[in-house]
């Protein structure tokens, strides 16, 4: 991006002196557009409270770093990914986890595996889908319980240990290469990697998409699909649906495959929506659970 600087006007300024403003360092009545000398303080002052070199005007790594200031919680859907999602609004979430007794870790605004097992525990205690994904329904009871968190301490307690599957060596022993035949399927496949990857970098689990050679008869073939029909004969096909059970069938699925000379499962997806969700809340929760349930039946 070009660097806004002094004397500049328009909307990008204009963007910058709102953010500015909503994280405190300029007065709301100072938003005008234009690149002021309040601006230039406001700036000073932010650069400073984020830890950054002095500026006088806003470059693309200040630019970044007031976009992760100026989240609030509930702001975006927050997840396991690669790249980690970072911002304010983490750090809120992380705050309000440890005030509850779920987060030990160190408050550091990063959206991480130890921050997602928090969270996870949390949505299991308060009868969520327990998917370590940060969405409405988990905002809605972060605030019902704001009276026990809002301007409270972190709990102290022992570090807890990664209790989902997939925190275990088996993202490393094991080589699995996902793939769909449809957008949306493969999304769910290239989701399933990249929080196999956010969990543990040295993850064999990736997509086809991911892949800079053919797979061979050495990895694992899963198949994600939406239609029996586009099933291969002869393939272990696993309905996902239910999901409590998932794992289990899984299991049976893996060990039959492992017997053949590639082996491979088609899970079979219930469709491109999760509840009420959107298209991508829909496509994560499906491969976090998926992720997680592949996982368990690789260590069986």
């Amino acid at each position: 991006m070009e660097p806004i600087k002094r004397n500049d006007s328009g909307a990008a300024v204009e963007d910058v002196q709102q953010r500015l403003a909503r994280i405190g360092h300029l007065p709301e009545g100072a938003v005008s557009g234009t690149f002021d000398d309040a601006t230039a303080t406001a700036l000073a002052a932010f650069c400073a409270s984020a830890s950054l070199p002095e500026a006088d005007e806003v470059t693309e790594k200040v630019w970044s770093a007031l976009v992760d200031a100026s989240f609030n919680l509930g702001d975006r859907t927050l997840y396991l990914r690669m790249p980690y999602f970072h911002g304010h609004d983490v750090l809120e979430l992380q705050h309000a986890l440890g005030a509850l007794g779920f987060f030990y870790g160190d408050d550091d605004a990063i959206f991480g595996a130890h921050t997602e097992d928090a969270l996870r525990r949390f949505q299991l205690n308060m009868g969520l889908p327990s998917d370590g994904i940060a969405g409405a329904y988990t905002y809605a009871a972060l605030r019902n319980l704001a009276h026990s968190w809002v301007g409270k301490e972190a709990a102290h307690g022992k570090v807890h240990h990664l209790g989902f599957a997939r925190a275990a060596d088996v993202l490393e022993r094991n080589a699995v290469c996902l793939f769909g035949t449809d957008e949306f399927s493969r999304s769910v496949a290239s989701r399933m990697s990249n929080v196999a990857v956010a969990t543990n970098p040295a993850s064999k689990i990736i997509s086809a998409d991911s892949l800079s050679v053919p797979p061979d008869a050495s990895m694992m073939l899963v198949h994600v699909l939406l239609s029996a029909e586009d099933a291969e004969v002869g393939v272990p096909l696993v309905s996902y649906e239910d999901e409590d059970t998932l794992a289990l069938r899984l299991t049976s699925a893996v060990d039959v495959a492992r017997g053949a000379s590639w082996p491979r499962v088609s899970v079979l997806l219930p469709g491109t929506v999760w509840y009420e969700a959107g298209p991508e809340r829909s496509a994560q929760h499906y491969a976090i659970t998926l992720l997680d349930a592949l996982c368990s039946a690789l260590q069986a």
